[in-house]
Parts: structure tokens; sequence; C-alpha cells
């Protein structure tokens, strides 16, 4: 649990070094939201074998959020 607290921490560092801490917050926020979104949409559509589909969406609509949305979707993703 140590290790994956560091690794998270140290991969949240890097993604900030190069902007502001706000605005890459701000866009881990929203890639987490369109993650979740995804998520919904999938139990929504109740469809055999279409969670790929929205995992994927869910990854791409994070990750054009920018760095913050990038970050969000490889841990979101590494839970799963």
């Amino acid at each position: 649990m140590k290790l994956l607290t560091g690794l998270v921490f140290c991969s949240l560092v890097l993604g900030v070094s190069s902007q502001s801490w706000f605005s890459f917050l701000g866009e881990a926020y929203d890639g987490a939201r369109d993650m979740w979104r995804a998520y919904s949409d999938m139990k929504e559509a109740n469809y055999k074998n279409s969670d790929k589909y929205f995992h994927a969406r869910g990854n791409y609509d994070a990750a054009q959020r920018g760095p913050g949305g990038a970050w969000a979707a490889e841990v979101i993703r590494e839970d799963d």
C-alpha cells in the first residue's frame, strides 16, 4: 500500500511540475468525472461485452482534458 501511495504521489508531482497545481487538479477532477460518466453510461446501456468501448471512451475523454485528465485516467484505469 505504501508503494502504491508513493507511486501516485510521485506521478502527481511529476505531472504538476510543468504547470500550476490548480489547473492540474481541475483537469484531474474533470477527467475523473469523464471516467465516471462513461461508467454510468455503461451501466445504463446494460449491453453484454460493451465495457471495453465505455472504458476506452472514458480514457479518451479524460486524456483530452490535459495532463491532469491523463493522470486521472491512468490512476483510475490501474485500479480496475
